[in-house]
């Protein structure tokens, strides 16, 4: 990877079939499922729209050609001039809780399913954000910034770079409407591409509205496209199989964004994927500090959805859904697929903590020595993620100059004992040490999407400069290689940049 041109390796188009985009037909299942689901929307075109970036990895996936990735349609497909063949907008209808409370007006009020993309036996939805003003839109102006696109574009990316379940999105284009935020911007829109945009909300809207027909037929639905094991039984096994789906896949995506330091910041029920996925990115934030009850959203004034309430809250809205179900299910099957849920996340964030720290063999300690661990970061002020790299380096050398210098000094002999037992711990492993430390430089990024990181490609996009944003991008699809000439994009924020506000403004 050069420093001034930054690349990353594609599928080859040509052993993909890959189609060009010309010949890209959208299905529009869920637009036709009625409708008490939505309502068909055109979109309303960005003003002067303008390509900033094509992600050609998600192309690929597509089955769309990424030689496509410099066609010049994408200025007016993703600000919503023109429209796929086969492409119905919709936008779609949805409650949910926010921030503990229940809000009955919601629905997709600046986005619209355009349709889905089928290849290799595989639905992906495509979905406008920023397409202008919807039924929903309530008094918003259906638009969505620069900056807060280029925020989403980027996090879809670094998640699933790192192994977590995300949406990603396919493109971003900019223009020069003014948008009214927190100060003037100027609208932005993108094409995020998903398994499905079916919410906890969806099936809160139909229960709590008592349309139980039509969550019947939700049920259904999603069971048909992600369980069809259970598609030809009785619909109230379908939603005990589907909510114990959801359950599981909830635990394993909580345990995933702990693992690797991520706070999602908005953690309503309208933002949790019925399949599990991270989804709807508003004021996120990695780690930098390891501090346990981080709050990434400055309007999160009573720490509702900080870091370390996450798997709590997740919890909290598996409940919401829960009840949602009961239209459908007994008590006791309710109460029984949610008990499901906090061991399957123990068990998946061990798991993934443990291949943090190097341990492939199981032993009943090691979760008292991550607990150690995270206490002794906690305490010592050291960042999460560059103190993980540095340990996957370690070789049992004394003094282990690399981790002291992330630590504070008064944590200085603390660290000294937990390398103590470190020490011990390895001596049970059979795996060899450069092995170990091999994987661990597989499992513990380099590259991290900060905040400040984001704000720097963020203000150079602003003053119509690209090319930070495709660097940082590339960069985020392969976070742990090392990408020499880029350590600057690895560092460590100032201070400064450590608590950087961000709000649900878009």
């Amino acid at each position: 990877m050069s420093k001034t041109d930054p690349s990353a390796t594609y599928p080859d188009a040509l052993s993909l079939n890959a189609r060009s985009l010309d010949k890209v037909h959208l299905q529009h299942r869920f637009a036709d499922l009625g409708a008490v689901f939505g309502t068909p929307t055109a979109p309303t075109p960005l003003r002067a729209p303008h390509t900033i970036h094509v992600n050609p990895s998600v192309l690929a996936l597509l089955g769309i050609d990424p030689r496509e990735a410099d066609s010049a349609q994408w200025a007016q497909l993703a600000s919503g001039a023109q429209l796929f063949a086969g492409s119905a907008p919709f936008a779609m209808k949805y409650t949910g809780h926010q921030f503990g409370g229940y809000n009955p007006d919601l629905g997709d009020g600046r986005a619209l399913l355009l349709g889905e993309i089928e290849y290799h036996g595989k639905h992906w939805d495509l979905h406008l954000k920023g397409a202008g003003k919807t039924p929903y839109s309530r008094f918003g102006d259906g638009r969505a910034v620069l900056r807060s696109t280029i925020r989403e574009y980027l996090a879809g990316e670094a998640l699933t770079a790192l192994g977590i379940r995300s949406t990603r999105a396919l493109c971003i284009v900019g223009s020069d409407e003014p948008v009214a935020r927190e100060t003037m911007e100027t609208g932005a829109a993108l094409i995020r591409v998903a398994r499905t945009h079916i919410r906890f909300g969806h099936f809160e809207y139909l229960f709590y509205t008592r349309q139980l027909e039509a969550q019947k037929q939700l049920v259904q639905f999603v069971c048909a496209q992600f369980l069809p094991e259970v598609s030809d039984q009785p619909t109230a096994a379908q939603a005990e199989a589907l909510l114990r789906f959801t359950v599981k896949r909830s635990a394993e995506l909580a345990a995933g964004w702990q693992s690797v330091g991520f706070a999602h910041g908005v953690l309503n029920t309208d933002n949790m994927s019925i399949i599990g996925d991270t989804f709807d990115f508003g004021p996120y934030g990695f780690l930098d500090d390891y501090e346990p009850g981080f709050i990434c959203n400055h309007s999160d004034h009573t720490g509702r959805y900080a870091f370390d309430a996450q798997p709590g809250v997740v919890l909290w809205n598996l409940n919401a859904l829960a009840h949602a179900f009961s239209s459908l299910l007994d008590t006791e099957t309710l109460k029984d697929c949610l008990g499901e849920y906090q061991p399957l996340l123990i068990t998946h964030y061990a798991n993934l903590m443990r291949a943090k720290l190097g341990l492939a063999i199981h032993d009943e300690n090691d979760q008292q020595l991550c607990a150690d661990l995270l206490q002794l970061l906690e305490q010592g002020q050291a960042d999460y993620s560059l103190f993980f790299r540095a340990l996957s380096r370690y070789t049992g050398e004394r003094p282990a100059d690399a981790l002291a210098a992330l630590v504070a000094p008064a944590q200085h002999q603390a660290l000294s004992d937990w390398l103590h037992h470190y020490d011990q711990r390895l001596q049970k492993e059979t795996r060899p040490a450069e092995a170990r430390r091999h994987a661990m430089l597989g499992t513990n990024p380099k590259f991290i999407l900060r905040n400040y990181l984001a704000q720097r490609v963020i203000e150079a996009a602003q003053a119509g400069d690209y090319q930070p944003l495709a660097t940082f991008f590339t960069l985020l699809q392969s976070p742990f290689e090392e990408h020499p000439g880029f350590d600057d994009w690895a560092a460590a924020p100032a201070e400064s940049g450590k608590h950087l506000p961000i709000s649900c403004s878009s």
